[in-house]
């Protein structure tokens, strides 16, 4: 086995922290970016040799550009950090907006920026991006998330047609809830009164009640998958982590297909006779 080094995100808690157990049990060393390094005192007496911390603001692209450089010889890069604001958007206040989209889209997209140069240098590497069932299918309540996850998604995607070629891989994880404190770990927004009795309020009462009684991703077995899924010569592009979210993106993907092939004789009729239009995949 090739030992590999590892830059992970959101290393303290959570799935990123299930999965940078793995990765050291595994023998391969880890940088673990987080906000407090004192939180992964434990860990580092653990495995001292092989942990290090990168105390990390991943809303300062500066401090992510200066971890990067510090760890030039880094295999596999995980955008693991991320969290959700919950309420509907009218609720969202401009901090709201800023956040969720500089966790959730922004961080990912300069940590890629800084990490990249020296992983095409070096032909080899794996970009591993955690996005959401919320990356692919969308719920009252969620808009900014659901924004930064969709934008998160078609950057990666994007990202790793034009990476390819350079021997670096790209994997697109999709979870569903993960029971980690799942509703401890939620912000709320203040609610308005228009919104208490519809969509908004009933999913907000729902998620409260039974948000972690229902959660039912476990991240060590959520961890173990994302680390074999990582060292597989080909991974695919999209690997989604849970029965629910499965279950949502099926149904998901089965109306939007029905609702495309309704539109084909639509779609055709607005071209000029005889061009075939662009496509470049």
């Amino acid at each position: 086995m090739s030992i590999q080094k590892w830059f992970i995100t959101g290393a303290s808690g959570g799935l990123g922290l299930a999965l940078t157990e793995k990765v050291l049990a595994e023998g391969h060393s880890v940088v673990a970016a987080v906000r407090r390094v004192d939180a992964m005192q434990a860990l580092k007496q653990k495995y001292p040799a092989l942990l290090a911390l990168e105390a990390v603001d991943l809303m300062n692209p500066e401090q992510i550009q200066a971890a990067a450089a510090r760890h030039p010889d880094v295999d596999v890069v995980v955008n693991n950090a991320g969290g959700a604001v919950i309420g509907a958007m009218e609720e969202m206040s401009e901090a709201d907006i800023q956040q969720q989209i500089g966790l959730n889209l922004l961080a990912p997209v300069h940590v890629t920026r800084a990490f990249l140069p020296a992983l095409r240098a070096r032909k080899h590497g794996t970009f591993i991006h955690v996005s959401s069932v919320g990356g692919r299918g969308a719920f009252p309540s969620g808009a900014l998330y659901h924004a930064a996850k969709f934008g998160l998604e078609g950057f990666a995607e994007a990202v790793s047609q034009e990476i390819a070629e350079f021997g670096i891989k790209t994997i697109i994880i999709e979870p569903g809830s993960i029971k980690t404190g799942f509703v401890a770990n939620i912000r709320w927004t203040d609610e308005l009164d228009a919104y208490k009795d519809g969509a908004v309020g009933k999913l907000r009462r729902q998620v409260k009640e039974v948000g972690d009684e229902y959660a039912s991703g476990d991240p060590v077995k959520m961890a173990d998958a994302i680390y074999t899924i990582s060292q597989m010569p080909e991974p695919p592009l999209r690997t989604v982590l849970g029965g629910d979210a499965y279950a949502v993106l099926e149904a998901g993907y089965t109306r939007s297909l029905s609702e495309l092939r309704a539109q084909k004789e639509l779609a055709e009729s607005v071209m000029f006779a005889g061009k075939a239009g662009f496509n470049p995949l």
